[in-house]
């Protein structure tokens, strides 16, 4: 989340940021709300201050009313209980008060959780997607001497991909894979861990149902309740990517500076309810309510993260061209960035089957944002100040677009699909797919 520091004094850059994103939140209520705050706050603590003196007091006319003559002890007395009584209605006012800050604290900090983070001055301007700039892309769209056909049909027509039995035992938006079709899953999962662990990377396995509170820390309530699986008689929250999960693994602590930078990557199943793509790409898996994926994270000193987000991109996109497939790398305009990203990157695969460049990977700089809404700080020297470390995360990848991309662009004139050489390792000596014996 923003300071509210930053958003007492520029609030102005942030309304701007606000309208470059083609977004509302409620800014000026937050504003408004701390001026109140602030002016009850000072009240407390003027209350709090006279309370104080006249406890003093108190006991000054106490050691009085002992020892002196017999009229100024009576003086005393009548000024002390006078006092006491001040003392008592101080005391109900500032119970009240103070009750009323803490609300106020409350719900000031649930309004600033709907602000989203301010947009890098390198990201480019655009309402939406269709702003988004291609940076540079890597290799050529495959050619093809046949016309080449969509996933749906290759996965059934080589009986890997079973559409028809994930909504039987599901409903839309599920699949199953079958034979090569889940092996070959296995293997990208594989291969992509065995790549980020071999360029430092620290594998995690979280677990894949989290409680409500790492949803908050992460960014991603109250900002995408609807998209995410909930199970409200235990209070679990399904994963709709590592990132929460691994944002969170260093929640309410104090790292030293030479802990950082931090490198971790984490294989997870993935939920999303995809509420807000609906009736879009209903066809084949492009987009699945339960899929896999890869997500390579950073902790990094503030200073660094400009450059951490392009070895992010760099590692990412270093498995799309070892798989030979066409790769762009997108920036994403301010309209269409993520909530609590500053500035992202989106790595795509070209599907020539589909006819489409697939994102595979989103790879953003969220800053300090996540790090401040998660209370993780760190101190450069013993005895230092606490600072926010910047957090970074990117799939890399996930596994159907992925999945998508290898079947499409691997397919033979004779229905087969060539496993790419990269992955070979992980397939148990196969090198090609070819239709397999029907479930009957």
């Amino acid at each position: 989340m923003l300071s509210i520091q930053l958003l007492r004094e520029h609030s102005e850059d942030v309304r701007r940021a606000l309208a470059r994103r083609h977004t509302e939140a409620p800014l000026d209520e937050a504003l408004a709300l701390d001026a109140d705050w602030r002016r009850v706050l000072a009240e407390v603590e003027s209350l709090r201050a006279e309370r104080n003196a006249i406890s003093k007091e108190i006991g000054e006319l106490s050691r009085l009313t002992k020892t002196a003559a017999t009229k100024e002890a009576k003086h005393a007395e009548h000024r002390r209980t006078d006092l006491v009584a001040r003392s008592s209605f101080l005391g109900e006012r500032l119970q009240n008060l103070e009750l009323q800050v803490r609300e106020m604290e409350d719900k000031l900090r649930s309004l600033v959780l709907e602000i989203p983070n301010i947009p890098a001055d390198d990201v480019p301007d655009g309402p939406d997607e269709s702003g988004n700039v291609v940076v540079r892309q890597s290799g050529e769209p495959a050619s093809f001497d046949f016309d080449p056909k969509p996933h749906w049909e290759i996965g059934e027509a080589l009986d890997i991909i079973d559409f028809e039995r994930g909504v039987k035992l599901s409903g839309g938006r599920f699949v199953v894979l079958r034979g090569a079709g889940a092996r070959l899953a296995r293997a990208l999962i594989a291969w992509m861990l065995d790549q980020h662990t071999a360029n430092g990377y620290v594998e995690i396995y979280p677990p894949a149902m989290l409680r409500e509170e790492n949803f908050w820390a992460g960014g991603w309530l109250p900002k995408f309740r609807e998209n995410i699986f909930h199970d409200a008689e235990e209070d679990y929250w399904l994963l709709p990517t590592a990132e929460v999960a691994l944002t969170n693994l260093h929640r309410d602590e104090v790292l030293d500076a030479s802990d950082l930078p931090l490198n971790y990557v984490a294989y997870s199943p993935c939920f999303r309810r995809e509420k807000a793509s609906a009736g879009r790409d209903v066809r084949g898996m492009k987009r699945v309510r339960q899929f896999d994926k890869v997500e390579i994270y950073k902790f990094v000193e503030p200073e660094q993260s400009g450059e951490a987000l392009n070895v992010i991109v760099r590692d990412a996109a270093a498995l799309c061209q070892a798989l030979a497939i066409a790769t762009r790398v997108v920036q994403i305009c301010a309209g269409d960035l993520g909530f609590n990203a500053a500035n992202a990157f989106d790595l795509e695969l070209w599907a020539p089957g589909s006819g489409e460049w697939l994102e595979v990977s989103t790879c953003s700089n969220c800053t300090g944002f996540q790090a401040r809404r998660a209370n993780i700080r760190f101190r450069r020297e013993k005895g230092g100040r606490l600072e926010h470390p910047h957090t970074l995360n990117g799939s890399g990848l996930a596994i159907p677009r992925v999945l998508i991309a290898v079947l499409e662009n691997y397919q033979q004139r004779d229905g087969s699909v060539l496993v790419p050489d990269v992955l070979r390792p992980y397939m148990g000596g196969l090198t090609m797919i070819a239709p397999a014996k029907s479930w009957g």
